[in-house]
Order: C-alpha cells, then structure tokens, then sequence
C-alpha cells in the first residue's frame, strides 16, 4: 500500500495586529552622529576656556616687551632692552642647567637650592603656625595673651630677623631658615585661628552630641571646617617663603637665586639678573599655584582659589 507523497509550500506572513507587534519589536538604529558631536562640543569647550586664559596674558607680554624694546632701545647703560637681554644671556637662559662647580652653576641649580630652603622652613612653619592658630582660636584666653604680640612681630620685615638670627646660629643655612620659618608663620596663624573662629555652632553643637574626644573633634569637625582659612594662610606663607629667602640668600652668600642675583650686580650683567628674576616669579607663581590646588583636593573645592 502506497501513500502520497507530501507536499509543502512556504507559510504566508501573518497579517493584523501580529505584523503590527512584529514591525514595532524592530530595534531603532542607534544615533551615531550624536557622541561624536557632545565630544566635539566639549573639545571645542575646553580649547575656548584655554584659549580665553592664554591669549590675554600672552598678547600682554607681547605689548610689555615690544613697549620695552622701544624704550630701551640700543642703549647699553641702564636696563637692556629684550633683544639685548637675549644677546647678551643666550647661553643662561638655553642651558640652565650646567654646572661646573662651586657657585659657578646654571639657574636651575641656584633655585632647587633656594626651594629646598624653603621646603624645609615653610614646613616648620605650617606645622607650627596650625597648632598656634588653633589654640588661639579655640582658647579665649590664649588669644588675648599672644595676638596683640603676634600682630606686633608680623611687621617685622624679613631681613630685620636676619641679624638676630646669625647671632644666635652662627651659620648660615640655619639663619636661613629661620628667617623663612619667622616671615611665613604669621598668616598662617592668623588665617588658622579666624576660621577655627569662625566653625558654625551648629557643627560644635553635634560634637557635643556626639560626645566626641578633642582628637575626634579636631580631624571630624574643626580640620574640616577650617581647612579653606589654613590653605588660604598657606599660599600667603609660601609666597612670604619665596621673597624672604631670596632677600637673605643676598646676605648670606653661597649658591642660591637670591645670591646669584647679587653676584652677577656685583660683575655688572644686569642681563642676567634679568633672566635671574624672570625664574623667580615664575618659581613663586608655581609655588602659589601647587598650594592652591592641594587646598583644592584637600578641601574638595572649597578652598579659596
């Protein structure tokens, strides 16, 4: 007995509301284009911002140098003119870092010399000037009996300190440092026991609260809420630092910006004292710049900026 043999034929599409719900699963296709273009406008951004911070200074010291050139013109008495300068102190400014012993040394020697000076007493002086500005701040008593004599010591100018201090160290390297440690300490007290004044009662009320020990209190409460104040008395520290040490190294003698500076009056390169002083601010304005952004971390933007 035989069967028939089957046959197939292909299914149709199923019309209504099934083809409806079939079309409608179909994924949309994925808009490429608008990634690329939030990239681009955030490229576009940022070179806007760094071209609004670069611009302005940089056409400023254009116009500076080019009023400068007229000005001095091709005198060789008096200030160089730019060109001068450049004639005059090439192998200083493109090879800063030779050394070929003694004081004989490129600028960049002379000022890692100066900035460890000032490594050394600008830390003393931050360690010690926070202690200070928050037992002033926090003790009444403490902060009638040393402010008016902390007010009257601040006045001092650097360089009165340095003759008390040769006296009492009988060397160099050590007065230097105190004259740092002296210069710098004063704002960062000042600034340290303001804002430890200035610790909002309600967050005082919570520790009382919470009971918390004077440790407790001072790493959960006060460093944080004074934070801004203590980096705010840094940075004028550290700039204070910076001009102190290189009025003493002057004085002082041995390698160093500041007795660089001096030795080259003396040999009459005013050019190079030029370039020397050039290496200066910019050394500062690092300085203040890297404090400014450690308050920035530190206190997660709030630090004055």
């Amino acid at each position: 007995m035989t069967f028939p043999k089957p046959s197939f034929s292909p299914a149709e599409p199923v019309a209504g509301a099934m083809g409806e719900v079939k079309a409608s699963a179909a994924p949309p296709p994925a808009p490429a284009a608008e990634p690329r273009a939030s990239r681009l406008s955030e490229l576009r951004r940022r070179a806007g911002a760094t071209a609004a911070a670069v611009i302005p200074p940089a056409v400023t010291l254009l116009v500076l140098l080019g009023l400068w050139q007229v000005m001095a013109g091709d005198s060789y008495t008096g200030v160089p003119s730019p060109l001068h300068i450049w004639a005059e102190s090439k192998d200083l400014i493109t090879d800063p870092f030779f050394d070929r012993g003694g004081v004989d040394k490129g600028l960049f020697w002379h000022v890692l010399t100066s900035l460890s000076r000032v490594g050394v007493g600008f830390s003393l002086s931050a360690v010690c000037g926070v202690m200070l500005g928050v037992l002033i701040g926090a003790n009444r008593w403490a902060h009638r009996g040393l402010d008016p004599i902390f007010q009257v010591l601040r006045t001092v100018p650097p360089l009165a300190w340095l003759p008390i201090s040769l006296a009492a160290f009988q060397q160099a390297q050590p007065s230097a440092l105190f004259v740092i440690f002296i210069t710098s300490i004063w704002p960062i007290i000042i600034n340290t026991a303001v804002g430890v004044r200035n610790i909002p009662a309600d967050y005082v009320n919570v520790a009382k609260v919470l009971r918390l020990s004077p440790v407790e209190y001072f790493f959960k409460i006060l460093l944080p809420a004074t934070t801004p104040y203590i980096f705010t008395g840094l940075r004028i520290g550290i700039g204070m630092s910076w001009l102190a040490i290189v009025a003493s190294e002057m004085l002082l003698g041995g390698v160093g910006v500041g007795f660089f500076i001096w030795d080259q009056y003396n040999s009459g390169r005013i050019s190079d004292i030029v370039v020397a002083l050039a290496w200066v601010g910019l050394t500062g304005f690092f300085l203040d710049r890297l404090v400014a952004l450690l308050g920035r971390i530190i206190s997660r933007g709030s630090a004055a900026s």
